[in-house]
């Protein structure tokens, strides 16, 4: 687990405010990662837990705050201003593209070309971005029966570990993942929360969105719990109960083991 006594937060967010017309969805709120820990973002709908991932992934500008990384302050313009820093994000649609396999949807828009001349017109190296395809999911412990097999034919668990997979192979400090379990069944559940775990263990940090307050308890170093858009509770995952989280929730209620 973290040891947030000792080490700097990874990323901070402070007042963070996000206004879509009339309609205040995130209203001051602030977040911080630290780095090689699961955190997970909580909150009931509404509550702007993924208005504010996306601000912090540069999927969007906030009206109001400031975000610092390492230290130093940052503006993310788009995603790809966060990419450059490490940052990677698993949506709950995957963005994957069916008809490729698994090995082309990790080097999606990244693609590798051959050397010399058949580089040049532009041809793929395929069998580099296969060969490291395997490499990095076996490494996070990705089993598929068929690697070049189009991600179509894979069950939802399988989908949701290339999707994994693929921004932890590009990500060097932070992935957001958006509730990565949503309609998968026991095992396939249990196969995503473990592969959370290897890339917390490779010194990634993870921030977990997700509705489901036993997985969170369970995969979680620490909680951040936001309500009307407001941070308003953090706990250590190994201190708290399903009850303290519901309650943070629903009533903003901040007394418990929040640290």
């Amino acid at each position: 687990m973290t040891d947030t006594t000792v080490r700097e937060p990874l990323l901070e967010a402070s007042g963070i405010v996000k206004n879509f017309g009339h309609v205040r969805a995130v209203r001051g709120a602030d977040f911080t990662v630290y780095p090689g820990e699961i955190v997970s973002l909580i909150g009931d709908n509404g509550a702007g837990k993924s208005t504010l991932v996306k601000m912090l992934s540069g999927a969007i500008r906030p009206d109001e705050g400031t975000i610092v990384f390492d230290g130093a302050r940052v503006s993310f313009g788009n995603p790809q201003d966060a990419r450059r820093y490490g940052i990677e994000t698993v949506y709950q649609d995957l963005a994957l593209a069916q008809d490729l396999d698994p090995a082309a949807n990790l080097y999606l828009g990244r693609e590798l070309l051959r050397g010399g001349l058949l580089g040049a017109l532009g041809f793929l190296d395929r069998r580099r971005m296969l060969d490291t395809a395997e490499r990095e999911m076996s490494d996070l412990g990705v089993k598929l029966k068929d690697i070049t097999a189009p991600v179509a034919e894979l069950s939802g668990g399988q989908k949701q570990s290339v999707a994994v997979a693929r921004a932890a192979m590009w990500a060097k400090r932070i992935i957001f993942m958006d509730e990565p379990t949503a309609a998968l069944g026991v095992v396939q559940t249990k196969q995503v929360l473990e592969l959370i775990r290897r890339v917390r263990d490779a010194g990634i940090a993870v921030v977990l969105i997700s509705h489901n307050m036993p997985q969170v308890l369970e995969v979680s170093d620490r909680v951040e719990v936001l309500r009307l858009g407001q941070r308003v509770a953090r706990f250590e995952a190994s201190e708290a109960t399903v009850e303290d989280l519901v309650a943070s929730m629903t009533s903003g209620e901040k007394e418990g083991k929040q640290r």
